[in-house]
């Protein structure tokens, strides 16, 4: 029987091709689709991996697994993969790349992570240490997200939760790379680039333009009186597209019905990408085509 939370017949089907060969010394090795079931069960409950069901096997299996794929890469080349197999059948809509961030609390077992380079410097922005920061709640890291017309993450940055949402929206769409099933470089610039008004500011504005990306996002009240006072006119904005930047917030809804995303356990910031990576990559293979905005 196939949990609610665990990948379909289907959808195992299109990653266990992926997977490292099962074999090694040490006698039979645990199968990966019972370890990924109980991966996914951690995420999805929060609960400490100590906690798992019997039925998934040992924890010990768990937690060395999962922490030699999120070392090895493994768990970023099957969100690629399964993103280079829509894009190649035509299902994934560039045409509105939307950008927002969210605000995740760190638990207690989080908090305690080791203290050098995760608040000061160059690695306070998640670049290094554990990516948290202390916010009015107490610690707390972020979520900068992009997803596409679908609401279907393509890329994300974790970073601490006192970094400025504005700082990392580059990062972010820097990271979209779709790559080809034949030649030929990856799909790396949206169709139109879609944020919200805590967005505008000069630099993220440019940046588009640049690279000659079509966007829209919303002036705040403050620029908008400055332009009038210069007599400027106001930036081009619609309205219609604006809209579409709902599939964003339903994104970060599903990825938070997994508790492990929406609280954060985990020490290390690699284990907590790792987690939003395998949580991201259900969300794609689970997609039902008629839930498309």
């Amino acid at each position: 029987m196939v949990r609610r939370h665990e990948p379909t017949d289907a959808a195992w089907a299109r990653i266990e091709p992926l997977l490292p060969v099962n074999t090694g010394p040490g006698g039979r090795r645990r199968d990966h689709r019972q370890v990924i079931n109980q991966i996914l069960w951690k995420i999805r409950t929060g609960a400490d991996r100590r906690d798992v069901p019997e039925r998934y096997g040992p924890w010990q299996t768990l937690y060395q697994r999962f922490r030699r794929w999120s070392a090895d890469g493994t768990w970023d080349r099957l969100p690629a993969h399964v993103q280079v197999h829509d894009d190649a059948i035509g299902v994934v809509d560039r045409s509105a790349v939307c950008v927002d961030s969210t605000i995740v609390r760190a638990h207690q077992y989080a908090a305690g992570a080791r203290k050098k380079g995760s608040g000061r410097g160059r690695n306070r922005h998640g670049r290094g240490g554990q990516a948290l920061g202390r916010s009015r709640g107490g610690p707390a890291g972020k979520i900068h997200l992009a997803c596409d017309g679908r609401g279907l993450p393509p890329a994300f940055v974790v970073t601490a939760g006192n970094v400025n949402d504005r700082a990392r929206l580059i990062d972010v769409v820097e990271a979209i790379r779709i790559g080809r099933t034949g030649p030929g470089r990856p799909r790396v610039r949206p169709g139109h680039l879609i944020a919200d008004k805590g967005y505008s500011t000069g630099i993220i504005r440019a940046y588009p333009r640049r690279r000659r990306i079509p966007h829209t996002i919303p002036e705040r009240a403050d620029q908008l009186a400055a332009r009038a006072r210069r007599g400027h006119r106001r930036c081009g904005f619609d309205r219609d597209r604006h809209r579409r930047r709902n599939v964003i917030e339903r994104c970060f809804n599903r990825l938070k019905r997994f508790r492990g995303i929406a609280t954060r356990y985990d020490k290390p910031a690699t284990h907590y990408r790792a987690a939003i990576t395998i949580t991201g990559l259900m969300l794609w293979l689970n997609h039902d085509p008629q839930n498309t905005p």
